[in-house]
C-alpha cells in the first residue's frame, strides 16, 4: 500500500532518508564519509519520488553528503534543494565505519543515544549536540508549516529521529525510540496545534 499524505489544515515537514549505501547495508555507522548510493538506493529515491511527484514544497533542505543529495535529486525536487549543514549525520567520532556488533563486542551493552562516542582525538558528536542542530533546523522551517507550507527534508537515519524527537519534544535521547529505514517517508505536523508525528518510516513500493 502506498503510504499516505493526507491533506492538513496546517503544514507537514516530510521526512526522507537517502537510499541505501554500502555501508548502511553492512550497518557500518556513516557520519562524516561521503559515500555515494548503491543502484539499490538510487531506485528506492526514484520510488519515492513516485509518491511525492506533483506535490509542492515552500522549502527544501538537504543534508551536505553526497548520498542526501543524490536522494533529493533522484526524488525530484534536486533543484529547489538547499544544503543545510544541520541535516548531516551524526559525527560518531571513532566509531565512524565501525558496526553496533563490533562496538558491543568491545565495550559490552552500548546504546548511541545514552552511551555516546568515545572522546579523545576523533571525539565525534553526543545526543545534546546532534537535537541542537534538529533544533536549528525546525526554527528554520517551523514558520512555514504553521502557514499552511509544507516542506522537504532529505538526510540520514540518525539525524533524522532526532529531528522527529526534538519536534515532540522528547529529550536528546528520544531519537532511540524511532525505527526508520533507508529510502523511507515520514511527516511532522500539528493537531490542535500539538506537534505531532502523521507518517513514519513508511517504505515507498517498488
Amino acid at each position: 500500500m502506498s503510504p499516505e499524505l493526507a491533506p492538513q489544515t496546517s503544514g507537514r515537514i516530510v521526512l526522507v532518508r537517502h537510499g541505501e549505501t554500502a555501508w548502511s547495508l553492512t550497518g557500518q555507522h556513516t557520519g562524516v564519509t561521503d559515500i555515494p548510493l548503491t543502484a539499490n538506493g538510487e531506485e528506492q529515491a526514484l520510488a519515492v519520488g513516485r509518491i511525492l511527484a506533483g506535490r509542492r514544497f515552500s522549502q527544501v533542505l538537504t543534508s551536505p553528503r553526497i548520498r542526501a543529495r543524490k536522494t533529493a535529486e533522484l526524488v525530484g525536487f534536486g533543484d529547489q534543494a538547499t544544503v543545510d549543514a544541520n541535516l548531516a549525520e551524526w559525527d560518531y567520532g571513532a566509531y565512524e565505519g565501525r558496526t553496533s556488533v563490533e562496538i558491543k563486542a568491545e565495550r559490552g551493552r552500548w546504546n548511541l543515544w545514552t552511551d555516546g562516542v568515545p572522546s579523545g582525538a576523533t571525539p565525534g558528536e553526543n545526543n545534546a549536540e546532534v537535537q541542537s542542530r534538529a533544533l536549528r533546523v525546525l526554527g528554520r522551517v517551523r514558520a512555514d508549516v504553521q502557514a499552511g507550507n509544507d516542506v522537504l527534508l532529505v538526510a540520514h537515519g540518525h539525524i533524522l529521529r532526532a529531528l522527529a524527537a526534538a519536534w515532540v519534544e522528547l529529550p536528546p535521547t528520544g531519537g532511540q525510540i524511532f525505527s526508520l529505514g533507508t529510502s523511507t517517508l515520514s511527516a511532522l505536523g500539528y493537531e490542535h496545534d500539538v506537534p505531532v508525528i502523521l507518517l513514519w518510516n513508511a517504505p515507498a513500493p517498488r
